[in-house]
């Protein structure tokens, strides 16, 4: 029997309902000075209106059940750096430097040893991201999180000029779409990795030959942090949108920077698969859709630029010490086909 990301607990469909009803409220929030709508990777301030002024963009999250892992291998020191990377990534996606974050942590007992090594990974991920740790929250909740167990989230400001904003929307059909991989897993998926490695320790010390090693070696790999990348390649290259793939893979990300009416094209040959989604795959019995609606599949983000200067970009990725790809077109078929 196939098991998918619904029967692991996590149902995408019920979170699309909760955005939608939640905007009713959110909006009434708004002032002049608030740019966007909810969907976009980042929520932009303008600090004034002109053209060239100043814009603050904001995202949060947290790590998410990846945390189980840590939790079961007692390994506390790098679920910091997934915690900065998620919301670094995505305000980076808008062109935006990162400023500056600030860390949430929840847990039964303070255990001051175990909340270092958490905050050590929150420094080493601010570090990777040019980006300050400012201030934060470490709440102390007996009764509430079981034993041994924490709950981390992070939140992070960056800045960028209004009219350096990067948004999707001057994409156009034929503009080419260039995959950055990843480092693994990343953060996402894991309600569904869990089910597939289990949570025994003894378990996932197994040696699994599609993986090439133990599930233990990987599941805590964090997340990578593409803001250095980033902000050194827009200098040089118009890039028309950047996509995060982080909850909802290939299928729900890389939408969010296409204009209506356009969709895209992936060619699931056009890099190499890691081990990683292949050993998943078998394990879950699913079809490829749900997997690149689940996964990062190995690509971390995805770039869309026109079609001339998209070889050159791919040659400075990895000058820069990425692996990158041209992994698709932009079409004039709305969706994603694989």
């Amino acid at each position: 029997m196939a098991i998918d990301y619904k029967s692991a607990g996590v149902d995408v469909e019920r979170g699309y309902e909760a955005v939608r009803l939640m905007k009713q409220y959110v909006k009434t929030t708004y002032n002049d000075s608030v740019l966007g709508d909810l969907g976009s990777f980042g929520g932009f301030y303008a600090l004034d209106d002109r053209e060239d002024g100043d814009c603050l963009v904001a995202g949060t999250d947290g790590v998410g059940t990846k945390l189980k892992y840590a939790f079961v291998l007692d390994k506390h020191d790098t679920v910091g750096i997934d915690a900065v990377a998620m919301c670094v990534n995505d305000i980076v996606c808008q062109g935006a430097k990162p400023l500056l974050f600030l860390d949430y942590i929840a847990l039964s007992k303070l255990e001051p040893v175990k909340v270092s090594q958490i905050v050590k990974g929150v420094c080493d991920g601010c570090r990777q991201a040019g980006c300050a740790l400012i201030g934060g929250e470490t709440a102390e909740m007996p009764g509430f999180y079981a034993a041994d167990e924490y709950d981390i989230a992070g939140f992070a400001v960056g800045i960028v000029k209004r009219n350096k904003i990067i948004n999707g929307k001057t994409i156009v059909k034929g503009d080419k779409l260039i995959g950055v991989a990843s480092s693994g897993i990343h953060s996402n998926g894991y309600s569904l990795v869990r089910k597939l490695f289990g949570e025994d320790r003894e378990a996932l010390a197994k040696y699994n030959a599609t993986l090439g090693c133990a599930p233990q070696d990987i599941v805590l790999t964090p997340t990578k942090i593409y803001v250095k990348t980033v902000l050194s390649l827009i200098e040089k290259f118009e890039i028309k949108g950047i996509a995060h793939i982080t909850g909802g893979g290939f299928i729900e990300n890389i939408p969010r920077i296409i204009p209506k009416g356009l969709g895209i094209a992936i060619d699931r040959d056009s890099y190499p698969l890691p081990k990683v989604f292949k050993a998943l795959q078998e394990l879950a019995g699913i079809e490829d859709r749900k997997m690149y609606n689940t996964f990062n599949m190995g690509i971390g983000l995805v770039l869309a630029v026109d079609p001339s200067i998209a070889s050159d970009v791919v040659k400075e990725l990895d000058s820069l010490g990425e692996s990158a790809y041209v992994i698709g077109e932009v079409t004039d078929r709305e969706g994603v086909e694989l």
